[in-house]
This record gives C-alpha cells, sequence and structure tokens, in this order.
C-alpha cells in the first residue's frame, strides 16, 4: 500500500493508519498520506486500465485494500449531454451519472472504502449518521460483508430512503432533530463502541472514497483533466476530495494540466457555504434547513471552509438555487439527457444552468456536472411533472387529443 500514515492538516503530527478522529495535539483533521514518489515510479495509466471495473482500480491511490465479496462500486457513465448543453449555450458538457452504483449514489464509493478499512482494522459493524444516501449504502454494504449496520436519520427523512436501509437488515434509528443533532449522537456513541461509524471515527478513509470522482472523469476523458466541474456541497467533503483527487492525478504525473475551476451547488434553504462565499469570507455560519433537497440539508458542514479554499483557488464560485428551481432542474435533465435524478441532483442541475445563465462558465470549456443520485429516492419532488392524460380504450379518442389526423 502506498498509503503511509495520517498526518493532521494543522499541525502535521502523524498517526499510523488506525481509526481516528482528529489529532491528539490539536484536535485538527487527520488524512491519509501517500509515497508520492513511489507513485510516480510505480503507477500507470496502463496499470490502472488493468485493474477491476470498479473504484479498486485505483487501489494504489486510496488508504484500504479492498474487502471481500463487498459490492462493486464506482466505474459510472460519464455521460455526454449535447442537448442539455445546447439549452444552457455551452460546448462541451458532460453528466457523472452516479445512480449507476449500486444504492443508486456516490455514497456507495464512500463507504466501499471505509467498510474494506473497517475490515482491515476488526471492527465489527458499520455505522452512520445520514441524511439518507449514505443510510442505504451502508445498510447494503454491511449485508454483503456480513456485518451489522446501525444508522441514525432525522425522523422526517423520505421514507423511500429509510425504507433502502431497512430491507438490507439494518437496525435503524429515526432521531427527533436535525442531521446536525443526529450527527453529535453518533459523534458520542462513536468513542466506546468496536463499530466503524463511517462518517465519524474512519472518516479518514471514508472521504478518499469521493476522490474516485476525479480519478475516473480524468479517465473517461482519455487521460485529461474538464476544465470546469459543478459539484454539490453538503457536509463539503465530496467537493473537497474532488480536488485532492484531480490534484493528486497531477502530482503522481497521470496527468498533466491545470486543475480544474470548482463551482459549488447548495440549495438556497441550507447554503451556509454560499452566503460565506456571497459575503466574501471564510466563516461558515451554521443555519437550520428548509428545503426538499434533504440530502443537502447539512447546516454546519464539516468541509465548508475547505470547500470555499478549494473555490477561491480555482477561480471558482459557489451558488444557491431555490426548491422550485431544483424541480425544474430534475426535469431540464430528464429530458434532455433521460437521467431522472433526485433533488441534490436537481441543485447540482439547477446551478449549473444558473452560472451558465449569469456568465459564471466558460460557455467553450469542457464541462462536468456530477449527478450524485437517481430519481427514485425522491419521487415525490418531481410530481410537478407528472400529468398523465385520462381517455378512453379507443384510437379515434386518443387522436382527437392529440390533434393528429390520419393521411
Amino acid at each position: 500500500m502506498y498509503a503511509t500514515g495520517l498526518v493532521c492538516a494543522n499541525c502535521g503530527d502523524t498517526y499510523a493508519l488506525e481509526a481516528r478522529y482528529a489529532c491528539d495535539r490539536c484536535f485538527g483533521p487527520v488524512e491519509p498520506a501517500y509515497d508520492t514518489e513511489a507513485l510516480r515510479r510505480d503507477l500507470t495509466r496502463e496499470k490502472i486500465e488493468r485493474g477491476p471495473h470498479t473504484l479498486w482500480r485505483y487501489a494504489d491511490l486510496l488508504p484500504a485494500t479492498p474487502a471481500p465479496n463487498a459490492l462493486p462500486v464506482g466505474c459510472t457513465p460519464l455521460l455526454p449531454a449535447p442537448r442539455l448543453a445546447a439549452e444552457l449555450g455551452l460546448r462541451e458538457l458532460y453528466v457523472k451519472v452516479e445512480g449507476a452504483n449500486p444504492t443508486h449514489s456516490f455514497k456507495d464509493r464512500v463507504v466501499s472504502v471505509a467498510s474494506a478499512k473497517a475490515v482491515e482494522l476488526g471492527l465489527t459493524a458499520l455505522a452512520c449518521p445520514s441524511t439518507g444516501n449514505l443510510a442505504g449504502a451502508v445498510a447494503a454494504q454491511a449485508a454483503a460483508l456480513g456485518l451489522d449496520a446501525y444508522i441514525f436519520v432525522p425522523a422526517d427523512l423520505e421514507r423511500e430512503k429509510i425504507i433502502a436501509a431497512a430491507v438490507p437488515g439494518a437496525t435503524v434509528f429515526a432521531v427527533d432533530g436535525t442531521y446536525d443533532d443526529v450527527n453529535r449522537l453518533c459523534a458520542e456513541l462513536a468513542y466506546d463502541r468496536p463499530w466503524a461509524f463511517v462518517n465519524v471515527n474512519v472518516r479518514s478513509y471514508y472521504a478518499q472514497g469521493s476522490k474516485t470522482l476525479a480519478f475516473e472523469v480524468a479517465e473517461q476523458l482519455g487521460w485529461r483533466l474538464p476544465d470546469q466541474i459543478v459539484a454539490p456541497i453538503a457536509s463539503g467533503s465530496l467537493f473537497h476530495k474532488v480536488h485532492k483527487g484531480f490534484e493528486q492525478l497531477i502530482d503522481v504525473g497521470l496527468v498533466e494540466g491545470e486543475l480544474p475551476r470548482q463551482y459549488g451547488a447548495q440549495a438556497a434553504g441550507c447554503a451556509p457555504v454560499a452566503e460565506a462565499w456571497e459575503r466574501g469570507d471564510s466563516e461558515i455560519r451554521p443555519v437550520r434547513p428548509n428545503t426538499i433537497a434533504k440530502s443537502l440539508a447539512i447546516g454546519a458542514p464539516a468541509d465548508g471552509a475547505n470547500d470555499l479554499a478549494v473555490v477561491r483557488r480555482t477561480a471558482g464560485a459557489v451558488a444557491a438555487v431555490a426548491d422550485d428551481e431544483i424541480v425544474e432542474a430534475i426535469g431540464l435533465l430528464a429530458r434532455t439527457t433521460g437521467i431522472f435524478t433526485e433533488t441534490a441532483g436537481g441543485v447540482t442541475i439547477a446551478t449549473l444552468a444558473k452560472l451558465a445563465r449569469e456568465g459564471w462558465l466558460d460557455r467553450d470549456a469542457c464541462t462536468v456536472a456530477y449527478v450524485t443520485g437517481d430519481g427514485l429516492k425522491t419521487p415525490d419532488a418531481a410530481l410537478a411533472h407528472v400529468e398523465p392524460i385520462s381517455v378512453e380504450a379507443d384510437v379515434d379518442a386518443v387522436d382527437e387529443l392529440l390533434g393528429y389526423v390520419a393521411a
């Protein structure tokens, strides 16, 4: 393994690759470090291309080894979207379709890496606080690995997402409170249980799974970097780690060029990062979520400050969109690509449209939009697009409604 240990992002203290919340000295976040020189020497595009058709083709760039019998995750389509591009006035647009993962969201990626590390460390169960997609991913991967699963969600979560966690056999707790309340509860529970809370005590490994969203896009584009990307921000980990992924590819010599400009997408009803961007400062002021995009409803994003740093480093921006824009964008994506996305994807596409309309995006650049989950997870949000026409079982009745005249 080319991962050499954990390093504190604040003070630089180092630790073994263990289950660790934070640095002992300064309580800063810890992240895996890699032997970059060895990777530059040993890792080639050809080696990656000979690997499995899962995210583990990038195992040398990850801090764990794949667990036996795990669900295969990753290598999702990068779909050219010419009709959507034409609608928005863009020349080259691709949609990364994360609904093609086993539980139909990008959360399968982070759980794949976290669960692999949990097995290595001998932890006896998978657990998580979740706004929905993570719950299903943890439950499914735990079932595949033969581990117990404990899921904690806000009590008002969409029923479809609770079902997806319960059916594989997870124990689901509906907590009276917001996601931030759920997260605090799990942080306390993680102290004295031999469980892998995937986004708490093994978060250092969990977060690394999002880098594969960058690795795959570069490979799928013929080992080139996109010029600009649009991605959702919830906790902020995905947005930050996609940047790290592109950066790592450059560092180890697999690609050349400038880092993509990154544009963050948030729902107006929960937009602490977008609000900080608008103010022009780095302070993330917590908010109480009020949006249909529940999978992005994290009022105190742990990586919000990191996301702002990425946006400023890459000359990007962060924008927020209203619930009605989200619903409209779900329909726009479906009508122009055939892809039905959940509300988080609606946030991404609505933000993409807003940025294009307001002139933030380079219209001639290669653009990638990350659509992180399937629309069947939040079907009620799309009801505005459902208008079936009542008709008798008669050809003439159909023709009359269509105004069709036979030749």
